[in-house]
């Protein structure tokens, strides 16, 4: 049985959002010190792949939120691997409330294994395969599985630039792989502000927008100081959620860094539940929508 791996954190309330709830780039916060921390008890901790002359990087994120986590409460991440594929593992979680064991929310993470001096992706060696699974589950490859295609682009795509801040890189100097989501929420909310149905507009009218799962791809690393280019519009939009798109480019030379979505759903403040979509949004934010 693959070797499974159980934390709990207890929320902070600067880690909750102006709703109160645990915030979005959080959990992936969590869910990287989880995996550290699993390997570690699994025997590899970061200096026995420092002597390998090896380390993982995370290529993408799905995560769903099923229950909304509240500053003062604690949850409990479970943590296991579901597989490899010659140089890549993927790391599923399970995050329930403390002590009542209601799903929070489900995510897997894909890490690529690399060598530390090349910087490319090289074969997970046997023994390190073998601390994460047993030998039948090793034996089952995991499948590929892509990023959506989104709808193609609006006329009213929005674009907005984001400087790389200090405060948001990693020990390798990378931006942080849980910091995209953030700068995708700003991204959304200068986006709502531009087009004249702001934060404070969904809060008189008693509404909230509420994240429902993310899906990030990575495939090239932000540093200090670069500029970024974000643009995002919606695609697939029904009753009551939509699904916003995300690319992230370095301007200097129009790398694409990351591809994000998000499903957002529209809820009502008072019963917390979904609402409709009102008439006004698409006639203030229809140009931001694909025509798929």
């Amino acid at each position: 049985m693959a070797h499974t791996y159980i934390h709990t954190f207890d929320i902070r309330h600067d880690e909750c959002d102006v709703y109160g709830h645990l915030n979005n780039a959080v959990y992936l916060r969590y869910m990287q010190e989880a995996a550290f921390r699993a390997s570690a008890d699994a025997g590899l901790d970061e200096a026995a792949f420092h002597a390998m002359g090896r380390f993982w990087l995370i290529r993408g994120h799905e995560i769903e939120y099923l229950h909304p986590v509240r500053g003062g409460e604690t949850i409990e991440i479970k943590t296991w691997n579901l597989g490899v594929r010659r140089t890549m593992a993927r790391r599923a979680y399970e995050m329930y409330l403390h002590p009542s064991r209601t799903l929070a929310a489900r995510a897997h993470t894909d890490w690529v294994f690399l060598d530390r001096q090349s910087l490319l992706p090289t074969t997970i060696p046997p023994d390190v395969i073998a601390a994460y699974l047993d030998p039948e589950e090793a034996s089952q490859p995991l499948p590929k599985t892509a990023f959506p295609k989104p709808d193609p682009a609006p006329e009213g795509v929005f674009r907005v630039q984001k400087r790389v801040e200090w405060r948001d890189l990693d020990a390798m100097q990378h931006l942080n792989n849980a910091v995209y989501p953030s700068y995708a929420e700003d991204a959304a909310m200068q986006l709502a502000d531009h087009f004249g149905w702001s934060f404070k507009d969904w809060l008189k009218d008693g509404l909230a927008f509420v994240t429902r799962r993310h899906r990030i791809k990575y495939s090239l690393s932000a540093t200090y100081e670069d500029m970024l280019e974000i643009a995002t519009w919606l695609y697939n939009v029904r009753r009551t959620s939509a699904t916003r798109y995300y690319s992230f480019h370095r301007q200097v030379d129009g790398a694409l860094l990351a591809q994000m979505e998000t499903l957002w759903a529209l809820v009502n403040l008072e019963t917390g539940k979904p609402t409709r979509f009102p008439e006004t949004f698409f006639e203030i934010i229809g140009s931001n929508i694909s025509s798929g």
